[in-house]
């Protein structure tokens, strides 16, 4: 839903918190959620060092969640509580898996690409149950991963406060 981005945002960010570097993370060097990757990426400067992902500007921050995340699933099609169930996802494992997993949910092809048909079924569905659906999907995702034993408690931790958001957001 189009007036869901800038919440949906604020929760994301809470989830990502600040600055992070672990040498096991397979993403590296994260602020805010986005890796030093994905911020040189966006900026078309592969000379951006990790002192300037220290220092990413608000501005890029909502921009590269906006562009490279929202839009790419679609967020503004979506209705509330599915937004941002799948844009959290998205972030955490990139909008083609969000997008697959919404899809497996739903009961359509999951090709990774949410189009026509994929939007339709979501507005057919009951948004609960669909929820649910996806939920249990991004958990039977993130279990098949072979980090699930380093990072698997953070994730299940992260799909039930996904899930508790949303329940606000739905009243």
């Amino acid at each position: 839903m189009k007036e869901n981005f800038n919440k949906s945002l604020a929760y994301l960010l809470e989830s990502e918190g600040l600055w992070s570097d672990r040498p096991t993370d397979p993403g590296g060097a994260t602020m805010k959620g986005i890796t030093l990757e994905v911020f040189r990426r966006f900026k078309r400067n592969s000379y951006l060092t990790k002192q300037d992902l220290l220092h990413i500007s608000d501005q890029d921050v909502h921009d590269i969640y906006k562009q490279l995340y929202w839009d790419k699933v679609h967020g503004d099609e979506l209705p509330i509580g599915v937004d941002y169930a799948i844009f959290d996802c998205a972030v955490n494992s990139g909008p083609a898996t969000a997008a697959k997993l919404l899809q497996e949910a739903v009961g359509v092809t999951a090709d990774g690409i949410i189009g026509n048909q994929t939007l339709q079924a979501v507005q057919k569905a009951n948004i609960r149950s669909l929820l649910e659906n996806y939920y249990a999907e991004r958990t039977a995702y993130y279990q098949s991963l072979p980090t699930f034993t380093e990072y698997g408690d953070g994730w299940i931790n992260r799909v039930k406060d996904v899930k508790k958001r949303i329940n606000l957001m739905l009243g």
